[in-house]
């Protein structure tokens, strides 16, 4: 849902006023703005003609009408009522919508908005801060109640509870912000998943009691999923699988990367150059991959290797 967040509106009281001696007494103005008050003159009003010495009248835009003919003929429409906003009332403008005061109230929860932050909706529905925040706000997936800015929260894959609202799926105790395993749409405190669903580690075949860690939907000690060159535990590290072997990064590059053969160093796979070229024996980044005499980068283009060197297509023909 989309609105306008407003900090605050134009309100123009429209109170009929006691005029002497032909004035008028002036109100707060807006978009064809008028006056009310008491004729003391001789005028007849625009619309019907009818005399309006010793009654009530409005002008606007330079002409005179009776407080009928006002609200027949030059009145607002209340956007929310559909009648119209007589002389004699209080009326509320913003973006070319108008609204009795009475009006004026939150779709949701009704409370008065007169002089308070509000939300303009979709149909032209005016909601206040409060509701417009629960509204907004993500739903837990345990309460079904609005989790809004303040509340303590767990999310996990785009589904979100409030903290006290994550629970083992076994024993129902909060899981909170400790750890947890998925299973299916269960989740389950580490002790009661060690209980219900003990597994055999991967690589030492003993059970799992207590923590460990899954790669590719195997379940593995944290002691035993560690790095084969340097013997350091990867739980929550980046690391590269080479075929049966684990390597954290700086093993990765010292000891299994291939060496760019233009820049020299090595090819891991992260950050920057996550695109390899291979030719041949040899391996680049990808944007290391470019032409020796114009450096235009070739990755993906077509290129001629000319006495061991990479051109473009274009080059070798000015040598």
């Amino acid at each position: 849902m989309e609105g306008v967040a407003v900090q605050g509106l134009f309100l123009w009281s429209r109170r009929c006023c006691q005029g002497t001696s032909g004035d008028l007494a002036p109100l707060w103005s807006g978009p064809g703005s008028y006056t009310v008050g008491t004729m003391s003159e001789r005028f007849d009003c625009h619309y019907c003609r009818d005399p309006l010495q010793g009654k009530k009248y409005v002008q606007k835009e330079g002409r005179h009408c009776c407080v009928k003919c006002f609200d027949k003929f030059c009145a607002n429409t209340c956007i929310e009522c559909k009648k119209p906003i007589g002389a004699d009332s209080k009326e509320l403008h913003f973006k070319n919508r108008y609204w009795h005061d009475s009006c004026f109230r939150c779709f949701k929860c009704y409370t008065s908005l007169v002089n308070e932050p509000f939300m303009l909706r979709e149909n032209n529905k005016v909601w206040c801060s409060n509701c417009t925040a629960a509204e907004d706000a993500p739903r837990c997936k345990g309460c079904f109640k609005p989790i809004i800015a303040g509340d303590q929260n767990v999310e996990y894959k785009k589904m979100v509870w409030h903290k006290d609202c994550f629970t083992c799926s076994q024993c129902k105790q909060v899981i909170g912000s400790g750890s947890f395993f998925p299973k299916g749409d269960d989740f389950y405190c580490v002790s009661c998943h060690e209980h219900k669903f003990a597994k055999t580690c991967a690589k030492c075949k003993n059970p799992i009691t207590s923590g460990g860690l899954t790669y590719q939907e195997q379940p593995w000690h944290s002691e035993c999923f560690i790095c084969s060159n340097c013997k350091k535990q990867l739980g929550g590290k980046r690391f590269t699988a080479v075929e049966d072997q684990f390597y954290c990064v700086e093993c990765y590059k010292e000891c299994v990367a291939k060496k760019c053969a233009g820049c020299k160093n090595p090819i891991t796979g992260f950050g920057r150059g996550t695109s390899v070229v291979n030719y041949e024996d040899e391996s680049w980044h990808d944007y290391c991959f470019k032409c020796t005499k114009c450096a235009r980068g070739l990755a993906n283009k077509r290129f001629v290797c000319h006495n061991g060197k990479i051109y473009c297509a274009e080059c070798p023909k000015r040598l």
